[in-house]
């Protein structure tokens, strides 16, 4: 497939959209809406036996949801992946890990954007004071098995895609398969 043309037709400080024209491999013509974001990092903070899960109002949802830290930096910058795991951490959870794994790299929504994650395990954690931003301000947050864990992924209580797949990259962390340390 071949861009042609491309233009922006929405931009907030979170994200931006555009239009692309782009031609087939049959050699039709046709267009592609692509909803541009930052990277984001999840962490998934493990003490032992337990994650820890912020839960927050989502507001395309319209309801509650659990999920992992995870978020972009401000205004669209693009911090390295380590650096923004740990901003994240801090900020939502107030949790600053002794150790950082990385476990690979989650595209978000392939078909309709262009964002990718990395997501990281962290161990030996130690409590601070959150930092939320001010959407934040509504976020709880709450230390779960991981029994209670896939209980709640089982049941619906968590829906949350990239928390889902970033904890199937834990397993196959645990399992020896996947990015090293």
């Amino acid at each position: 497939m071949d861009t042609l043309d491309s233009r922006q037709v929405y931009a907030n400080p979170w994200m931006s959209i555009r239009e692309d024209t782009i031609r087939r491999q049959d050699g039709s013509v046709g267009i592609y809406g692509v909803i541009d974001k930052p990277p984001f990092a999840l962490v998934i903070p493990e003490d032992g036996e337990r994650l820890f899960l912020v839960e927050q109002f989502r507001y395309p949802l319209g309801r509650r949801c659990w999920e992992f830290p995870q978020g972009t930096a401000p205004d669209q910058l693009e911090l390295p992946p380590r650096e923004l795991a740990e901003r994240e951490l801090r900020e939502e959870t107030g949790l600053r890990a002794g150790r950082l794994t990385e476990l690979g790299t989650l595209d978000l929504a392939p078909g309709l954007s262009s964002q990718r994650g990395a997501v990281f395990l962290a161990t030996e954690l130690t409590i601070g004071v959150h930092q939320r931003e001010h959407e934040e301000q509504d976020m709880r947050a709450a230390w779960f098995t991981h029994e209670r864990f896939r209980e709640m992924v089982a049941t619906g209580e968590i829906t949350d895609a990239q928390s889902i797949a970033a904890y199937s990259l834990l397993l196959l962390h645990r399992a020896g398969v996947g990015v090293a340390d």
